[in-house]
């Protein structure tokens, strides 16, 4: 296979990946957004956002204020953010246009259809609620993964395609949890007055608790912990949950697991380094406990994480795909 081709392949499933996780965040911080808390609180929780995708410079080079209409605007409609939904919806549709004859028709016009489709589910503003939209944009996502595993032949491509969705997911959780959430260092006081390993600084334990049911449904796990622990919800247990359940799918070892599988099934004379990445990756995590991300703090563990993931992504670009200097 061209590296061409594979290149679009991959960056085709990697932007519908991320135009569909930047709904699902966007969706839960609108809906927390309209529950009462203080002004401060609300314009920190919609600066972490931006946070997740690396964005703050880039939102204050255009906006002043972090409030709910400038974030939805440059989240959903700007064209100079390149991880704003429009821009990724209409990315994923440019690469499946290049390689419109190497992908089934029904493929091709699943992405045109989005794109095509998009200024009828639009917004007419970012102060309008973008409620359905949202919906609509996972709804298409999640049609285009049942379109190409029920019309792809199980071969390099659609493995190209799983590779750049497994990547974009791990980055993302790893994200959401590094946002979300800060750790707390102070050994003697959480043994002292058993502090939880994570606190949102002055909040309720109400508010709490809905800070923590926002998380879950951002990956849509918050059914799934109840499947899994049905008890009460401790950012303990939602971390174990993100980072160690490999039957969740969106949990950083399932995806770490899928990508070492891919790899295999990819592999050539030149894939040896960045199968011993992964595979330390897993290793890592296959034999780490939630008590070991206690010790080195959250923070620390999934910024390791998600320099090494990024490093995974760059090998596989110079290895397989057009390098991304190019």
């Amino acid at each position: 296979m061209l590296s061409r081709t594979a290149d679009c392949l991959y960056w085709m499933a990697r932007y519908t990946e991320r135009a569909e996780n930047t709904a699902r965040m966007l969706d839960v911080a609108y809906q927390t957004s309209l529950m009462p808390q203080p002004n401060d609180f609300m314009q920190e929780s919609w600066r972490k956002l931006l946070n997740v995708s690396l964005l703050e410079k880039q939102f204050e080079s255009k906006y002043v204020d972090y409030n709910r209409e400038n974030i939805l605007q440059f989240m959903i409609f700007d064209d100079d953010n390149p991880s704003s939904i429009v821009c990724c919806l209409n990315a994923a549709r440019v690469n499946a246009r290049i390689i419109r004859g190497k992908i089934p028709s029904e493929v091709w016009e699943t992405q045109n259809l989005n794109w095509l489709n998009l200024n009828k589910f639009l917004p007419e503003s970012p102060s309008q609620d973008p409620s359905a939209f949202f919906e609509w944009v996972k709804y298409r996502c999640h049609l285009f993964r049942g379109v190409v595993f029920g019309t792809m032949l199980s071969n390099e491509a659609l493995h190209f395609m799983e590779f750049g969705t497994y990547l974009e997911r791990a980055d993302n959780t790893a994200r959401i949890l590094k946002a979300k959430y800060r750790s707390s260092n102070d050994q003697h006081q959480q043994q002292v007055n058993q502090v939880s390993l994570f606190k949102i600084e002055n909040t309720s334990d109400t508010f709490d608790f809905y800070h923590w049911v926002s998380l879950l449904r951002s990956v849509s796990a918050f059914e799934i912990f109840r499947q899994t622990y049905s008890d009460q919800i401790t950012p303990e247990r939602i971390v174990d949950l993100l980072v160690f359940n490999n039957q969740l799918p969106r949990s950083l070892t399932k995806c770490v697991d899928q990508l070492l599988l891919l790899i295999t099934l990819l592999k050539n004379n030149k894939s040896k380094e960045i199968e011993r990445l992964i595979g330390k990756l897993k290793s890592e995590l296959d034999y780490s406990t939630i008590d070991d991300i206690h010790t080195e703090g959250l923070d620390q563990f999934i910024q390791r994480f998600l320099e090494k993931i990024n490093h995974i992504a760059d090998e596989f670009s110079s290895i397989y795909l057009i390098p991304l200097s190019a």
